[in-house]
């Protein structure tokens, strides 16, 4: 009879333990799902901040090669219209001097 009652022990233990490994393994499992997420979550923030940081960069490149852009636009227009008030003056000039040899 005590072989049965051993092997009913054995078994019950065996069950016990059993139960206890699959409880065990479910705690785990489930900690490790949350560490997984998190670690997810932190590497989406990461990669967000990085890529506002670079659309940041991108947009002030652009903005600063813009300025110098219309910098270089605002002098050649700057130069092409003195060059125009100069000859626009020598032109006065000349249609001056036509009208008072006209008039006398």
């Amino acid at each position: 009879m005590t072989t049965i009652s051993e092997a009913i022990t054995t078994i019950k233990k065996a069950e016990s333990d059993a139960n206890k490994l699959v409880e065990d393994t479910k705690a785990k499992s489930s900690e490790m799902i949350r560490e997984a997420k998190s670690k997810s979550d932190e590497t989406i923030e990461q990669a967000k901040e990085s890529a506002h940081s670079e659309a940041e960069k991108i947009t002030f490149e652009a903005e600063t090669n813009a300025k110098k852009e219309a910098f270089h636009i605002n002098n050649e227009t700057n130069e092409k219209v003195e060059i125009t008030k100069s000859k626009a003056t020598v032109m006065v000039d000349e249609a001056s001097e036509v009208i008072v040899k006209s008039i006398l």
